[in-house]
């Protein structure tokens, strides 16, 4: 999965990229199609905040977080995508299931 963390009037510190890249495996042990993730890292005024774009097969997740610390921005970030993702895999699967009932009843 390709990776990239940039940072809008704020330097990307390499404790920063290391947090970052530990909660990838979070995405990566849910879905191993995923294609790419995008975080921008920027500061308004007293708010830190993480915005991210997770291209998936098939769809992109776009998830916010505003927090008074940056660590925490990027935990809730990552919470928000994990829970995107988890819905989209149900409503992938569900499909699937739905056609495969519709194949048998009709076939």
């Amino acid at each position: 999965m390709q990776f990239q963390l940039s940072g809008q009037q704020i330097e990307v510190t390499p404790a920063l990229r290391d947090h970052a890249t530990a909660k990838l495996e979070r995405l990566t042990r849910l879905d191993e199609k995923c294609i790419g993730l995008s975080i921008v890292l920027s500061v308004d005024k007293l708010q830190q905040r993480a915005e991210g774009t997770l291209a998936v097969s098939g769809t992109k997740l776009h998830a916010e977080a505003a927090e008074a610390d940056m660590y925490a921005s990027i935990d809730v970030l990552f919470d928000k995508l994990v829970t995107q993702l988890r819905k989209h895999r149900e409503k992938i699967s569900d499909k699937h299931q739905q056609e495969a009932r519709e194949a048998r009843q009709y076939g």
